[in-house]
């Protein structure tokens, strides 16, 4: 009697599940995307269709088909399945589910599928607790995570696991999708009279940004809304009897689909990936000299509630770092824009950012001087310290001239033609750590320091 219960349970709970959960693909010939690894002949569908599984984690963003991969896996392989979620799974149910995987394959020679959904909320000694049995075999993991495996996952387990990136899904994938939705009528939405516009389906792939749950859903929302139209509510398609009227057409058009998805989520986490791959392309776009990437990757932060006085702190190290001498108004720039930033915050600062970050776009661009500092850095650290010559060296008190000759010999550059002192050593050892371009301003100061050797020269 209770598995009676427990299966119309699970019925009811699967007639009223969301479109998403509803059209999850059963057979691996029906997922949509992940080509590179699912298409006819790689890797992971030749590890499937010779019944060659190993543990594997799947990383990518949301939507894209890591859970209903697991599941598809799980209908498809001879093992026993268990689908958990990491943050409502403690240690003694995984510990359990160890035990009971290690007596089937004793007493029935049959392994055990352990699928955990995003499997970074396990912490290190959660996930030690899955680290022998996968190693022994005696449990194949299946993880899905959102955030880098790399970094949130420990090395043993991921050293014994094979790794699958997941990409968002194509606009054409979604259409797909949703055209596939639209035409089922067990799971889908072929019992309404739907109509879709091919604009309407076209906007939701976009915007949806190439998650296949966002899409359904908002096609779901769309028609369903739709039904009570008027008040009156239009009915599933029926078989025609006699002259009885069909019902009428539910029209899923571009004004719909805008409704249904309104506001497009844009993927970022300020901690994660995403926050410090859009950071790189917006430095890089702006190393680049490219005004139009610069402006994009800048405005996707933006859009995506970066902290702007983040944004203003790679702009400035942008400006020395890849600026320099080649442009010295930058630093100016870049600091004025740091300070608007803190003083008026978003949204207002959103114009600075962008002056700011298009100027250093189109500045003139030379790494002289960061590459000077770099160099003179690791001398320091990794050479022997060289002293500060004593011609050099400060004399607060005469005895100290006098005794240790400190400042002894120093030559005060303004008492020479040009203000270059004819033979003053400012290191002591023979070494170049600046050498400036011939881009912007630099042309300017190789020029002088080129006067300045030949007025040294000159003195001699």
């Amino acid at each position: 009697m209770t598995d009676l219960f427990k299966s119309s349970e699970d019925e009811a709970i699967a007639r009223n599940a969301p479109l998403a959960v509803r059209m999850r693909p059963l057979t691996i010939d029906e997922i949509v995307g992940q080509d590179e690894f699912l298409g006819q002949g790689k890797l992971l569908r030749r590890m499937l269709s010779t019944d060659r599984l190993t543990s594997l984690i799947f990383h990518g963003p949301p939507g894209t088909g890591k859970t209903t991969l697991a599941y598809v896996i799980a209908r498809q392989s001879d093992c026993s399945f268990h689908g958990l979620d990491a943050a409502s799974t403690s240690v003694a149910q995984v510990r359990k589910i160890s035990k009971e995987a290690r007596a089937l394959l004793a007493s029935a020679e049959k392994r055990t599928v352990v699928f955990i959904d995003e499997l970074h909320r396990f912490n290190r000694a959660q996930q030690d607790v899955l680290l022998k049995d996968v190693e022994s075999g005696v449990v194949i993991l299946i993880g899905a995570t959102t955030e880098n495996p790399f970094f949130t996952i420990n090395s043993p387990l991921l050293s014994r696991s094979t790794i699958f990136r997941f990409v968002p899904l194509t606009e054409q994938d979604i259409i797909d999708l949703c055209r596939r939705a639209l035409a089922d009528k067990e799971r889908g939405l072929g019992k309404y009279p739907v109509r879709a516009d091919d604009d309407a389906l076209a906007h939701i792939a976009k915007i949806s940004d190439g998650d296949a749950r966002r899409a359904l859903t908002a096609l779901e929302i769309g028609v369903l809304s739709r039904l009570e139209e008027g008040g009156t509510g239009f009915q599933p398609v029926q078989e025609s009897t006699g002259s009885k009227p069909a019902p009428p057409q539910i029209v899923f058009d571009l004004h719909t689909a805008q409704e249904s998805i309104q506001h497009k989520v844009i993927r970022y986490d300020r901690a994660g990936d995403e926050h410090y791959d859009a950071a790189s392309a917006l430095i890089k776009s702006m190393r680049g000299s490219d005004p139009d990437a610069t402006v994009y990757w800048l405005a996707r932060m933006i859009v995506a509630g970066e902290d702007p006085r983040f944004i203003a702190r790679r702009i400035a190290i942008l400006a020395s770092e890849d600026i320099g001498n080649a442009d010295p108004r930058a630093i100016s720039v870049a600091a004025a824009a740091f300070e608007i930033t803190e003083r008026i915050g978003l949204p207002e600062c959103q114009l600075t950012l962008a002056q700011a970050a298009i100027y250093m776009a189109c500045a003139p661009k030379s790494n002289a001087s960061a590459m000077a500092i770099w160099n003179a850095m690791g001398d320091v650290k990794n050479n022997c310290t060289i002293p500060v010559p004593y011609h050099l060296r400060n004399a607060p008190h005469p005895k100290m001239k006098e005794l240790y000759g400190h400042s002894e010999g120093y030559q005060y550059s303004h008492k020479y033609k040009g203000g270059i002192s004819p033979d003053q050593d400012y290191l002591g050892v023979d070494k170049s750590y600046y050498t400036p371009t011939d881009r912007g301003y630099e042309k300017h100061i190789t020029a002088y320091l080129e006067w300045a050797r030949k007025l040294r020269s000159q003195a001699k």
